[in-house]
């Protein structure tokens, strides 16, 4: 069963992560979001839901304006294939949440396990404080960056910390 905000913050709670949210109008893109977002300080995210040609699940964490360079990543993370954007159900299915509202949080959902691997940007670790979409995207919380690992943890996920714009590069785990 797909879990909900309720359920989402009950295991921030949980785990011991601090969590702030700011309601707004339903946000589908970095770009509509952007004036919006201009008033909650901190990293905002832009988030990839990826398959490889062998149907490997990849969810990539980047921050707003990091320029994700898909191609070198899927290199690095040993794709079979090039990587490719997952279709609208499938990322329901996978996620339990729809376009416009993909989410590191979303890994809540038990369903979620399948994902390969979870790469977080780089550039996202140096903010106070990043925002994601609590499960739907009429809303954003924030939360420390080393939260978000804790969280991605708890789930049952080693997240991947990776220079998103050039993943060639060396990954820290």
């Amino acid at each position: 069963m797909t879990k909900t905000r309720a359920d989402l913050f009950a295991v921030f709670d949980a785990i011991g992560v601090a969590h702030r949210t700011v309601e707004h109008p339903p946000i589908f893109t970095v770009d509509e979001g952007r004036d919006y977002k201009a008033s909650m300080p901190g990293g905002h995210s832009k988030n990839l839901f990826l398959k490889d040609k062998k149907g490997r699940l990849f969810l990539l964490v980047a921050h707003c304006d990091t320029k994700v360079d898909i191609v070198a990543y899927g290199r690095a993370a040993g794709a079979r294939g090039r990587l490719s954007f997952g279709n609208p159900e499938l990322m329901t299915a996978t996620l339990g949440v729809i376009p416009g509202a993909v989410t590191p949080f979303a890994l809540v959902n038990e369903t979620s396990k399948t994902i390969e691997q979870v790469a977080v940007d780089a550039a996202l670790m140096d903010w106070e404080a990043v925002w994601f979409h609590p499960l739907e995207n009429t809303a954003s919380t924030a939360i420390a960056p080393g939260d978000l690992l804790k969280f991605i943890r708890a789930c049952g996920i080693e997240p991947k910390i990776v220079d998103l714009a050039a993943p060639d590069g060396p990954a820290d785990g």
